[in-house]
């Protein structure tokens, strides 16, 4: 069984950083934010049901559990004999991922409560008096944009309806999820925070050309997606040009190069990779179930 423990929680979640790595930039970035969400996922999940497996195989090593179950503990011990650790290194391993995730689910929740906080505008944009330099949305049926009183002032018009293009590409786009799902992946292995950033990157970059579609200028976009960068760092802009609604500063000037480049169509063929990691290490760890099972089996064998 040592063999699944090894791929799926050593060797697919680093794989799957690479993938991602590869493949993202050749997607759209809509596309390429769901397709490495759901990987991510994928993978979180395979590795974590891995670690029950070996915990579960654990605690079948023990020979009050053993005799209460009908099977020889010696049968189930043996199995491991090479790799004792595995099973019991496992326990705490999946203690933690359980912790983490559930601290990310929490935080989520708490941000998502604070976003609610604010009081639920007529329309779909509701104008905060505060001199910050920020602007997001607030998921929810209907959904809703809020933009700081700093925000707007840092805007021309025409730069001030692409920043509304793009938050409400947020919202019909269910970005909120996509961050969520890739944020709770990476709580669940270390090597997937590589692939929740790319979400969060590549949600902004989906937002940003949803807003240059509907507003019909790239240009214009990119402007404002700098000038909010700049005011918000406290600094002057040149010309009114926004940052990173969401994004890292460092992520601004990308998502600024990739605007003032012309749009051009991507294929969907690379999507076929990571889903193919993702397919694989989920049947992986089914087989890791059903070696258990007989492996189970088979040790209750030896007491009939």
């Amino acid at each position: 069984m040592f063999d699944h423990f090894v791929v799926s929680v050593v060797v697919v979640p680093p794989l799957a950083v690479l993938v991602a790595a590869l493949v993202a930039g050749r997607l759209a970035p809509a596309l390429a934010a769901r397709v490495l969400a759901w990987t991510a996922v994928a993978v979180a999940v395979a590795g974590t049901a891995n670690l029950l497996v070996f915990a579960l195989h654990a605690l079948a090593e023990l020979p009050v559990v053993a005799h209460l179950m009908g099977w020889s503990d010696r049968i189930v011990r043996a199995d491991l004999a090479d790799v004792p650790w595995a099973s019991w290194g496992s326990v705490p391993l999946l203690a933690a991922v359980v912790a983490a995730v559930g601290w990310t689910h929490r935080r989520h929740r708490r941000d998502l409560r604070a976003g609610r906080s604010f009081p639920r505008p007529d329309g779909d944009v509701l104008l905060v008096d505060d001199a910050a330099v920020t602007a997001f949305a607030v998921p929810g049926r209907p959904g809703w944009v809020v933009v700081t009183r700093g925000m707007r002032d840092a805007l021309t018009d025409r730069q001030y309806a692409a920043l509304l293009a793009h938050e409400r590409a947020h919202l019909d786009g269910a970005h909120h999820r996509l961050v969520r799902l890739a944020e709770l992946a990476g709580a669940a292995h270390p090597a997937l925070r590589r692939v929740s950033a790319q979400v969060g990157f590549l949600v902004e970059r989906a937002a940003d050309e949803r807003a240059a579609a509907e507003v019909g200028d790239r240009r214009l976009v990119a402007r404002a997606v700098g000038q909010a960068a700049l005011v918000a760092a406290g600094r002057p802009g040149l010309g009114r040009t926004p940052g990173t609604l969401h994004a890292a500063a460092g992520a601004v000037p990308r998502r600024v190069a990739a605007l003032l480049a012309p749009a051009r169509r991507r294929s969907a063929l690379p999507a076929l990779l990571p889903i193919l990691v993702a397919a694989g290490t989920v049947v992986w760890t089914g087989e890791a179930v059903e070696d258990l099972r007989e492996l189970l089996e088979h040790a209750a064998g030896w007491l009939s």
